[in-house]
């Protein structure tokens, strides 16, 4: 703490007890000068675990039903604080006991009850002057959200939402207050959607915006943030701290340079550069979706109205998030996690013996076991989608999916015997994969991590891997990319990947095979040849000879005495292209690559999922972008913005979205999405798990042609990532699909 300059400190709360563990506790902290609080569900400088080691009254952790024993015990807190001269911010208020609302209810009158209590036992002790704070976690800013305002000496602390995202900001309006405001910040989180405690998952752009609109806001009395397990978010702890002490000195656009510093800190200059661009492309990967998450799938359910229905958002945790079928996207974002970390190994090689620990504890463990979970969760989803089709190659990803697991158990092991000669000794116990087996560990299993009595178990694979039988002979089976009857339509503005078939075998038995084109210009590669588990042919077709118009070409795959039929959509627009160009029904634009922009917008680098962010400073403005569109008709266009929440005393976030001069249609993402960071409902959950927030809007076009697609601003606090026009083409994943080709 020292060596970052942080000098206060919320200890650590389950089953542990600062002040009687080891009774120097507190003198050691004043000596250090670090400033001793409580968290938020901790009064008066007493964690709860006092009071479940020494309950008293009816031994209830209620001021309703025992009120005399409550107020004794925080008068105890009062007082050893004063006997011992304890340097310390006084949490005030209460929750429940376990870090739960209060089981007395959420009226006013009841809080500013136990406020009024908390500050009569300070004024009788002498302590109604040290530095006082409300935290308003979780439920507890309904208090304030309905009017309640503690004595305006008490700094009031703002929350995120645990997932990074403030919810509350001071109200301009508002007389100033002599307490000022403070702001709790996560790294590190236990609760719904889902545990991440593994490793560091911020991105440093996201984290920055976030501080910055607190600070510029007028949050700037007292700061703290969740690092749950130091060890695994030193970069982003530290990047906070740095931050906090001086706002100034590192705007958005010096990012890049704090991690070079953080990387020449740790490094020196000259291994600096590169470790610095690995870890950027880190953050930026690592936020697409917490590790923990690799295996739900989020859905609506388009019987329900979603707006008002939490029974509308469907978790599937048998399931990858990614699309194992369209836009290439399991390979994509695998391949980008393997080349992050093949460029990773490359620079270890180069990294002096006496920094190869460092190097493996704060750059590589968890950069490249990312990349192998990544690997694993494909070969463990496309394992079970293959043995639903009955394909021979099954079992084969099995096995590979078991030795990406033991891959990743090692460098556990590694990292907690052999590291720094056994320094971090069972450090990386804590399991990431086998979320979800409610089977295997209760029913807090969608959300909590594998556990029995409050002790991690051994991490599994899950879902269990699939093993089949795989009958004698050979039978042909062909599957299509898109997952459908045909393959996805053939343009040459496209800009998804080449379209294949997969030739694949459901017996033991090899066979031959062939691939024949219904046209001279649609080739087929791997053409013909033996298959014993599968092959797959890439589709292309030579644009320079295709005629122009719509049409579908028949190509007949035949093997093991079968034939099968697919057919080839091809698109051959006769339009003049400019700007983004429709191809498979969809044009795919990223936020940052407008034609023109009007008003104050500021460029967030990497905090997209896929690229950029804007945001308007002031909350007006326009993006415009250049579209041609090979459809005519109704339309829709999602915007895909960064999951925020409503901090503004308004109704909610807002944006607008217009095409060729047409009246704006205003979206209110708050009310469209359904999503409530007070309750934390599933709407909001579906949105801070996928880190994305989707609305979409209805458009007519007129006719094929040219087109102005215009985003507007209306709110601020939104930062749009990316905009998706469907033009009945657009198939379900989770990044979208690819952004389209641009003339």
């Amino acid at each position: 703490m020292l060596r970052l300059k942080a000098n206060y400190l919320w200890p650590a709360v389950w089953g542990r007890a600062f002040a009687e563990d080891d009774p120097a506790n507190h003198a050691t902290a004043t000596r250090y000068g670090v400033v001793m609080g409580t968290s938020h569900e901790a009064p008066m400088m007493r964690g709860i675990e006092e009071w479940n080691r020494h309950p008293a009254g009816t031994g209830e952790w209620s001021f309703r039903r025992n009120p005399d024993a409550i107020k004794a015990y925080w008068r105890f807190g009062a007082e050893r604080m004063r006997d011992q001269d304890i340097e310390g911010v006084i949490t005030l208020g209460m929750r429940g006991n376990g870090d739960v609302s209060l089981p007395d209810g959420d009226g006013i009158d009841l809080m500013s009850s136990i406020i009024d209590n908390q500050r009569a036992i300070l004024q009788d002790t002498g302590l109604i002057g040290r530095p006082q704070v409300q935290t308003l976690y979780k439920e507890v800013q309904r208090y304030w959200d309905a009017g309640y305002r503690p004595p305006d000496d008490v700094t009031v602390v703002f929350c995120d939402d645990n997932w990074g995202n403030m919810r509350k900001l001071p109200d301009p309006s508002l007389p100033a207050r002599s307490g000022g405001y403070g702001m709790y910040y996560h790294f590190d989180y236990v609760g719904d959607g889902r545990n991440y405690k593994w490793a560091d998952t911020a991105n440093l752009t996201n984290v920055w915006e976030q501080l910055h609109l607190a600070y510029t806001s007028g949050v700037d009395r007292l700061w703290v943030v969740n690092a749950g397990d130091l060890k695994n978010e030193e970069l982003p702890t530290q990047f906070f701290l740095d931050y906090a002490w001086n706002p100034a000195a590192w705007p958005v656009s010096e990012l890049a340079e704090w991690t070079r510093q953080y990387a020449a800190q740790n490094f020196g200059a000259a291994l600096a550069p590169a470790i610095a661009a690995l870890l950027e492309e880190y953050g930026h990967l690592q936020s697409r979706r917490k590790p923990e998450l690799l295996n739900r799938r989020i859905t609506v359910n388009p019987a329900k109205d979603v707006t008002t229905d939490p029974t509308a958002i469907v978790y599937d945790d048998k399931a990858t998030p990614f699309s194992l079928t369209d836009y290439g996207e399991m390979d994509r974002v695998t391949g980008d996690w393997l080349a992050l970390a093949a460029r990773a190994s490359r620079l270890r090689a180069t990294v002096p013996a006496a920094w190869q620990d460092a190097f493996y504890q704060l750059v590589y463990y968890a950069l490249k076991d990312t990349a192998v979970i990544y690997d694993l969760r494909r070969a463990e989803f496309t394992n079970i989608r293959y043995a639903a089709e009955g394909r021979a190659g099954t079992n084969a990803l099995a096995d590979r999916a078991e030795a990406l697991f033991a891959e990743d158990q090692a460098m556990s092991a590694y990292y907690n015997t052999v590291l720094a000669g056994g320094k971090w000794h069972n450090w990386q116990l804590q399991p990431k994969i086998g979320y979800g087996n409610v089977a295997r560990y209760g029913p807090n299993a969608p959300w909590q991590q594998p556990e029995l009595n409050n002790v991690a178990l051994p991490d599994e694979i899950y879902p269990y891997l699939q093993r089949i039988t795989v009958p004698a002979g050979s039978s042909l089976g062909v599957a299509l990319d898109g997952g459908g009857s045909a393959l996805p339509a053939f343009s040459p503005w496209q800009s998804q990947s080449t379209q294949y078939i997969d030739v694949y075998n459901r017996g033991t038995t090899p066979f031959r095979y062939t691939i024949d084109s219904g046209a001279p210009w649609l080739s087929v590669t791997h053409a013909r040849g033996t298959v014993t588990d599968q092959v797959r042919a890439l589709v292309t077709v030579d644009w320079r000879r295709a005629p122009k118009g719509v049409r579908s070409v028949p190509i007949t795959v035949t093997g093991a005495g079968t034939t099968v039929v697919v057919q080839a959509p091809v698109d051959n627009p006769t339009l003049k292209p400019a700007g983004f160009l429709e191809a498979n029904g969809y044009v795919a634009i990223e936020a940052g690559h407008y034609r023109r922009k009007t008003g104050n917008w500021q460029l967030l680098p990497g905090i997209g999922k896929t690229g950029d962010g804007l945001r308007s400073v002031d909350g007006t403005g326009r993006l415009d972008y250049t579209v041609t569109l090979t459809s005519s008709g109704p339309v829709t266009v999602t915007a895909y913005l960064s999951p925020r929440n409503n901090t503004r005393p308004t109704d909610g976030l807002k944006y607008a979205v217009s095409i060729d001069g047409a009246a704006p249609q205003t979206v209110n993402v708050t009310r469209a999405t359904g999503a409530n960071d007070t309750t934390m409902n599933r709407q909001w959950a579906r949105n801070t798990s996928d880190n994305i927030n989707r609305t979409t809007t209805t458009h007519t076009v007129a006719a094929p042609g040219t087109h102005t697609l215009t985003f507007w601003a209306v709110d601020p606090t939104v930062i749009v990532q990316r905009l998706v026009v469907d033009t009945g083409g657009v198939k379900d994943s989770y990044l979208g699909p690819p952004e389209s080709r641009r003339v």
